[in-house]
């Protein structure tokens, strides 16, 4: 199956399973906004805590913070995203559609880069084990014209984009063919900046009003309480400051269901570290970051670093670790040596002296940051794209069937068990209740009693909930269960006093933590 029919396939499964809704959707919607229900959010909130503990929780100088969403508007001056926070922007003039002229350059990159692999897969299947990859790629024609095509239009696109270069961005557009992906013409605008901030007024009249910024990143904000987390603290450099947030950018494309959107929630964190240390320690949070993820069990060749060609105004070394959508590699979360740029700009703009008495050295200075930043909306989206499986499975009377499943690491799951009596009758809801009752203490649990055992399993299968609990006659004898695993469908007998014990060694969060 075409991988564009596996993410249709994958955005309708979220909304008919309760995980992600189109927001307003009564009314025809609002363009990139999304709303995540029943299931949605409780997965949402599990992403959370495993980023959340794994910093805060884990780390003793590490601690959280949770800052406004509307800001004084000089922030936003110092921080440069008045004057620097913009997105190349181009329109298709027959269609009257508008895209990212750099989007548009790097999915014309992905298309070389993707007829390389296709060339590559060819060969491995026809080779076999005798296949040698890097021999191939440095003999096959079609890779090496290909190779070459990829390497000219990116060195072209990296001077355009470090030179801030509008025209010979359009330039490459119309060089290189790329057309409007809507009405199949090159006939383009000439390429402009498009400030991505949304603005509204705060005042009690008109008159009074002042214009201020919906935040377009949360880490603003620790910036700004760097000196009242430190001193009311007592914290002792190095140390880090995490929060998770809305924030809000008016995108000029927002596509790919949840991957891009206008109001979406961030997970960061700034670790402020001595001046001339920040490479080192971006070097530790690199890794560090990437281990958060293949924790997860996905994969570890499902992910890769991918180091900026332009470096931000503030940075001075940048890498995104990317996992490989249905849709291609594409950025989770950023990794970036931010300098003394924020802290010293707000102490510029504020008046206010940002810096910190390092009692080892006996010096003031103002803290370098190292910043990790996840969008948790893709996060969200990469966990429900890895998940996703469909399986065909042969029953044992030989017929055919066929199940939907999200495989998702139990302890994220937004069920963790689901409870159900085998009929309606006999006391068996009765006990199945009871068990319910004992357990959602501890586990988010679900009570079940409509349909057969298979449709139930279906089901839950669907939104990824790892334990399935039956209760049948012989539990009124015995007070056993039987267990079904999601994954593999097996089930087992257990007794229900050690149902606990055996669902929390899968589902606690802290032997994920350990991991790390």
């Amino acid at each position: 199956m075409a991988q564009e029919d596996v993410f249709k396939k994958l955005v309708a499964h979220c909304k008919e399973y309760g995980f992600v809704f189109p927001s307003s959707e009564i009314y025809d919607g609002l363009a990139a906004v999304y709303d995540y229900g029943q299931y949605g959010v409780e997965l949402k909130n599990n992403i959370k805590k495993y980023w959340w503990d794994s910093l805060v929780l884990l780390h003793e100088n590490i601690v959280g913070l949770d800052a406004a969403i509307f800001m004084h508007p000089t922030i936003w001056k110092a921080s440069g995203h008045v004057d620097a926070f913009n997105d190349p922007l181009v329109d298709n003039r027959d269609s009257k559609k508008r895209y990212r002229a750099d989007v548009l350059i790097e999915d014309q990159m992905a298309k070389y880069e993707g007829k390389i692999l296709k060339e590559v897969e060819k060969a491995r299947k026809r080779f076999g084990e005798d296949f040698d990859e890097e021999q191939f790629r440095s003999t096959n024609q079609r890779v090496l014209r290909n190779q070459e095509k990829l390497e000219k239009l990116h060195s072209r696109y990296v001077r355009a984009m470090n030179d801030s270069d509008l025209e010979e961005l359009w330039q490459i557009i119309i060089d290189e063919e790329i057309v409007c992906p809507i009405s199949g013409t090159r006939n383009w605008t000439e390429v402009r900046q498009f400030n991505l901030m949304f603005s509204t007024e705060m005042g009690s009249t008109a008159e009074s009003a002042s214009k201020i910024y919906l935040r377009p990143e949360t880490a603003q904000g620790i910036f700004v309480n760097y000196l009242n987390v430190q001193k009311s603290g007592r914290m002792k450099i190095p140390f880090g400051i995490a929060q998770t947030g809305k924030a809000f950018r008016n995108e000029i494309v927002a596509r790919q269901f949840i991957f891009r959107m206008r109001e979406f929630e961030q997970m960061e964190m700034q670790f402020f570290v001595p001046p001339g240390t920040e490479l080192e320690w971006f070097r530790y949070w690199k890794e560090a970051r990437m281990k958060w993820h293949r924790a997860l069990g996905f994969g570890d060749d499902h992910y890769r670093f991918h180091d900026h060609d332009k470096l931000a105004h503030y940075a001075n070394a940048a890498t995104d670790i990317e996992y490989r959508f249905p849709f291609g590699f594409k950025e989770v979360e950023g990794i970036h040596s931010r300098t003394d740029f924020d802290l010293g700009s707000h102490q510029e703009y504020s008046g206010k002296k940002m810096q910190y008495f390092d009692p080892d050295t006996n010096q003031n200075y103002v803290p370098y940051v190292v910043e990790t930043s996840i969008g948790l909306d893709r996060m969200f989206l990469q966990i429900i794209s890895a998940a996703y499986h469909e399986e065909e499975l042969i029953k044992e009377d030989g017929t055919r069937d066929s199940r939907v499943v999200l495989r998702l690491p139990p302890v994220l799951a937004p069920v963790k068990l689901a409870v159900f009596p085998l009929t309606k009758k006999d006391n068996l809801p009765e006990k199945a209740r009871s068990i319910v009752n004992e357990l959602k203490f501890d586990f988010n649990c679900q009570y079940e009693e409509k349909d057969s055992i298979g449709k139930r399993y279906r089901r839950q299968d669907a939104i990824g909930t790892p334990y399935c609990i039956t209760v049948d006659h012989q539990t009124l004898q015995d007070n056993t269960v039987t267990i079904r695993y999601r994954d593999s469908m097996k089930q087992d007998r257990v007794g229900i006093p050690n149902l606990k014990a055996t669902i929390k060694e899968k589902v606690d969060i802290s032997n994920l933590l350990k991991q790390l």
